[in-house]
């Protein structure tokens, strides 16, 4: 099936109130499980890569990308995710991604909006549609490391200026949720009232960033099978369905494909010591 934008899935998604899942994928292995599960649900997907992973990889994990998606039987958009600068969203247009995201949401807001307007009319000119993000979200993500304290939650009026300002085709909204495994001690707080308020004022998709359950079995696995992740805890089910209600269109995992795939590796290794087929060991993630 042809590729499609990301404005496709999430316009549709919105209107109708579900989301789009959008999985983080570094290699073959990933990506290939990534359409698998998306075939077998009979569902949209969104590839989304970072730079980090085409660094990683030497662009590899894009060429594969776009492989995987051109073959598959269910509509799916290969997206930027945090992309740094125009220059790397320019880069990824002329690869074939159909979605890119310019993430300048540590500038002030005239800044942002100056940056994300760059994007848009370029991407806007062949096509590719632009996430953008207003907003800081805790966490990790690739080499960016912010504390909670640090955190900014988004504020529905500069949301609306934003976009009317910049024509962005979805916008990523901080509202409680952070990157990582770690998400802070007991149930993570998401902020319901203020994704309303948001929706309220901007009609596009709104994306939900750091979105990973973080499976509590999973983590025990993982540790059993000689890993050490400590305090791990995720965005509940229940929080995400109720927000695809309000607004969100885009959920957004990387963490859970980590934690599966990882779990998977230790235990085939933990189990069978001998083995020295590489393509047995990673068939088995994520």
């Amino acid at each position: 099936m042809p590729l499609v934008t990301g404005k496709d899935l999430l316009v549709k998604a919105r209107a109708h109130q579900y989301g789009i899942g959008a999985f983080n994928t570094d290699n073959l292995e990933t990506t290939q499980a990534i359409i698998e599960a998306a075939e077998e649900m009979k569902s949209p997907v969104m590839l989304a890569i970072t730079e980090g992973a085409m660094n990683h990889s030497r662009k590899r994990v894009v060429d594969i990308a776009l492989y995987e998606a051109n073959r598959a039987s269910v509509p799916v958009a290969v997206h930027l995710d945090h992309g740094e600068n125009y220059e790397i969203c320019l880069q990824c247009i002329r690869l074939g991604f159909t979605s890119v995201m310019i993430d300048k949401s540590h500038l002030d807001e005239a800044s942002n909006i100056a940056e994300t307007k760059r994007v848009v009319e370029a991407a806007h000119a062949v096509g590719v549609s632009v996430e953008a993000e207003i907003g800081v979200l805790s966490g990790i993500e690739e080499a960016l490391n912010v504390s909670a304290d640090h955190a900014q939650l988004t504020k529905p009026d500069e949301a609306e200026r934003f976009m009317l300002a910049t024509e962005a085709d979805s916008l990523a909204i901080a509202i409680g949720t952070s990157h990582g495994p770690n998400k802070g001690i007991g149930r993570p707080f998401i902020d319901h009232e203020r994704i309303k308020a948001i929706a309220d004022r901007v009609p596009q998709p709104l994306v939900m960033h750091g979105a990973s359950g973080i499976a509590q079995d999973l983590v025990k696995r993982l540790n059993e099978a000689g890993g050490a992740l400590k305090n791990a805890v995720g965005i509940h089910d229940e929080d995400s369905a109720k927000a695809v209600t309000e607004g969100i269109a885009k959920i957004n995992v990387g963490t859970d494909l980590r934690l599966a795939g990882m779990t998977a590796l230790r235990e085939v290794l933990k189990q069978k010591p001998a083995e020295i087929d590489l393509r047995k060991v990673l068939g088995s993630g994520p």
